[in-house]
């Protein structure tokens, strides 16, 4: 029974790898344009195992920030799994802590969304074990697999790659604002607030970002907050409708 949840978990875990493919890819390609070496480049998809961290983390060492900043914004940047692990907790079945803690490393926002949705009942672990194994293998190896391919590219062509990184930034951020005033706020506000440190030199390009994320996002869900628009007050409001 717990091998068919476990294979049942790797079939469903499928669509992540697949999706994981280009991303991780990219992720490998522009670390060697980076600078990080094939077993640098694995060892933080290995440990980090965090897609937009790790990308933001290439900006970061590019520009030769302090180690500890970095740490710092992979933290705020997810800060949200605390969130999405503790719910999930509450639909898994019941496992040692140690057994938890191993695939709640697994979790991201991909296969939180396959566990947390579509499904009846509680979640048993080898299916979570399922899930996060294939996805995780596909980000580790496809990392590698773009390392190696970045690293058969011509020179001035790893040169030109720097510039997809913030291609793919914007990428992530233009759908996710396209009706969606929150998100467009935010960003607005995180770029008004980083430019400012940018220009002014009051913060070096680490505290920037990281001050820019958490002043943003405070402000914002305050306004959200004061205007009564938090996601239990739209949900009463339908109700009562």
């Amino acid at each position: 029974m717990e091998k068919n949840q476990f294979v049942n978990g790797l079939k469903a875990g499928l669509s992540i790898a697949i999706g994981y493919f280009p991303v991780a890819l990219t992720f490998g390609l522009l670390a060697k344009t980076a600078g990080l070496s094939i077993i640098e480049a694995t060892a933080m998809s290995m440990f980090v195992y965090a897609g937009a961290a790790q990308y933001i983390s290439l900006s970061l060492i590019s520009k030769a920030v302090d180690p500890l900043l970095i740490v710092l914004n992979t933290f705020i940047v997810n800060i949200r799994h605390f969130l999405m692990t503790a719910s999930l907790n509450e639909k898994m079945q019941p496992a040692p802590k140690w057994v938890k803690a191993i695939y709640s490393f697994g979790i991201t926002d991909e296969s939180f969304s396959v566990l947390a949705t579509g499904r009846e009942g509680k979640i048993s672990t080898p299916f979570a074990f399922g899930v996060n194994l294939i996805a995780y293998g596909s980000w580790v190896s496809f990392t590698a697999i773009g390392h190696v391919v970045g690293a058969n590219l011509p020179l001035f062509l790893q040169a030109a790659m720097s510039i997809a990184l913030y291609a793919m930034f914007v990428g992530l951020l233009v759908p996710s604002m396209k009706g969606n005033r929150k998100v467009v706020m935010l960003a607005g506000l995180a770029a008004a607030i980083h430019s400012f440190f940018y220009f002014t030199g009051l913060l070096s390009t680490g505290w920037a970002i990281l001050v820019a994320t958490l002043v943003s996002s405070i402000v914002i869900e305050m306004v959200y907050v004061r205007r009564g628009k938090t996601p239990d007050a739209q949900y009463n409001r339908k109700g009562e409708a």
